[in-house]
């Protein structure tokens, strides 16, 4: 079976006025369909850019990406667009949800670009956060709702086109523990029962050990991967 991910000597490389700034550098990696890999580094390891790259944000400079067979590196800006709306859900530190609308229409808004019928759109989206232990909060916006909700509100945003990978960007960096614990244990179920790929850039080894294959990145480079039999809440 052919991995869903494959890098092949990535490079990415930015400019900053004279100074070359190499980001990523040669790296070689596989993941496999329902493996939940979490990857660490400190700030400016080159984590957080190659999961842009890996979430299809970003291209690299040089080197091979293929996902799940396709080309990244030679795809058009459309066929990317379409690939994060298909096949990609993303959930990021800060949320990132809109203000002024409520749970439902934020976990709804993948499902807009997709021209599903609205009315299909608040069946799946009411779906989602049913799924993540929101149910009757649908209608709060993201001031009425604790960080950990908003997180969850985030997840079902991703949730609701049925992606084959979650990308999630430090996703309990501005949460308490508890909360943390929910979050993780929620991303946990979905790979767990529902075979999503998840990979998840934290700097928390707590965080990361809820993971059952674990990247370690500096300067730019892999320099340790790990692998367990079990996930945390397993383990405990």
């Amino acid at each position: 079976m052919r991995p869903l991910i494959l890098c092949e000597d990535l490079w990415k490389i930015y400019r900053v006025g004279d100074v070359e700034v190499q980001a990523l550098r040669g790296i070689n990696l596989t993941i496999d369909r329902g493996e939940f890999v979490a990857v660490m580094g400190t700030s400016g390891s080159g984590k957080s850019t190659l999961m842009n790259i890996l979430g299809c944000l970003d291209q690299p400079t040089r080197g091979r990406y293929r996902l799940d067979g396709l080309d990244v590196a030679a795809a058009t800006r459309d066929l990317l667009a379409e690939l994060r709306n298909r096949q990609i859900g993303f959930v990021f530190q800060n949320f990132n949800l809109i203000p002024r609308t409520s749970a439902l229409e934020n976990a709804q808004l993948p499902l807009f670009y997709r021209g599903v019928s609205i009315k299909e759109q608040r069946m799946l989206a009411a779906a989602a956060l049913q799924r993540v232990g929101l149910a009757g909060r649908e209608q709060h916006y993201p001031a009425q709702l604790s960080g950990g909700q908003q997180q969850r509100v985030a997840i079902a945003r991703a949730l609701v086109g049925t992606p084959s990978i979650l990308f999630a960007d430090e996703p309990t960096g501005n949460l308490d523990t508890a909360s943390s614990r929910e979050i993780m244990n929620i991303l946990e179920q979905l790979n767990r029962d529902d075979g999503i790929t998840i990979i998840l850039v934290t700097h928390e080894s707590d965080i990361a050990a809820y993971a059952t294959r674990e990247l370690v990145m500096k300067d730019g480079q892999v320099v340790q991967d790990t692998r367990r039999a079990t996930h945390l809440s397993v383990m405990q």
